[in-house]
């Protein structure tokens, strides 16, 4: 049997202050409820920490042992329990998250901003990295979360959808597309198109063979970073697509952007956590706050 919380700090009480009057009064109990919590300590150990006379109280030899082993266990139990209160209260904390490069270069900086202007005390990182390695950081526990595109299901992470947004296509100020009133899929095809590597050409041309079997699209040239096929777009050497939330890189770039049409594709956006890992209070109330964030920007493209 272990001493009990209670005992070791009528314990310590009594080593600080040298009465049961005065430690019964810093710990708000009565003399008696006092008394019998150093008597159940003693019984537990089987020998006596306080020593009585009729003339004054003290610690026996034992007592004076135990007290600073006691005051040092009860201060780090306290510290313990004041950061998870201040954790929880979103006093402080960290949370750590992993994104897609162009993710991490428009929405997600202004939205921890806007966080953070909230909950200051609450340090939030972001790791910028290629798409395919969002989930490999979740899983290694480099990441309390990840933010990306669907991908195919993995049985060590779970995914919570965040936002489903149209794609758009980029060209120049004064490009043929630009005095056109609706843009499909189809005229995509007409101009050289910069595309991405891997599975975001993959699902892109799986969603199109979906909709419309006779669609297709041939990559002119495929680059791995959407900052790439914008520069490309930027100096003229084709079009590409991305999604809304790109918006202020392509206006970086003195780009324009429209929504696609016949068929109109989406793409949606997931928070990948690891199976059986809660989130901190801190990481839950940033998805929360993120989801919040999303939905209230309307990303209203125009289509013609």
């Amino acid at each position: 049997m272990n001493p009990s919380l209670r005992q070791m700090r009528a314990l310590v009480a009594l080593a600080k202050t040298g009465s049961f009057t005065l430690a019964a009064e810093h710990l708000n109990l009565t003399q008696s409820a006092l008394s019998g919590q150093i008597k159940e300590l003693e019984q537990m150990l089987g020998v006596r920490v306080v020593e009585r006379t009729t003339r004054k109280t003290q610690l026996s030899e034992l007592g004076r042992e135990l007290t600073p082993l006691f005051e040092k266990m009860l201060q780090d139990l306290d510290r313990a329990m004041a950061d998870i209160a201040s954790r929880k209260a979103l006093k402080q904390g960290i949370v750590r998250i992993a994104a897609p490069q162009m993710l991490s270069c428009t929405l997600l900086p202004e939205a921890i901003a806007a966080y953070s202007a909230r909950h200051p005390d609450v340090q939030v990182r972001l790791a910028d990295s290629p798409v395919e390695q969002v989930s490999a950081r979740v899983f290694s526990g480099e990441a309390d979360f990840g933010i990306g595109p669907e991908r195919d299901a993995n049985a060590e992470i779970e995914a919570q959808q965040l936002f489903e947004m149209p794609f758009v296509v980029v060209f120049p100020a004064g490009h043929a597309l630009e005095s056109r009133e609706r843009i499909t899929w189809a005229d995509i095809n007409d101009f050289p198109f910069i595309s991405l590597q891997g599975q975001f050409t993959e699902r892109l041309l799986r969603d199109m063979h979906v909709s419309f079997r006779e669609l297709s699209l041939s990559p002119y040239n495929e680059v791995t970073f959407m900052t790439t096929a914008l520069a490309m777009v930027h100096a003229r050497l084709g079009i590409t697509v991305c999604l809304p939330y790109a918006e202020k890189m392509v206006q970086l770039y003195g780009l324009r952007m429209r929504q696609l049409v016949d068929p109109e594709l989406t793409r949606r956006f997931f928070v990948y956590t690891r199976n059986a890992r809660a989130l901190s209070p801190a990481a839950e109330s940033f998805v929360s706050f993120l989801r919040d964030y999303v939905a209230a920007d309307e990303w209203n493209v125009p289509t013609s």
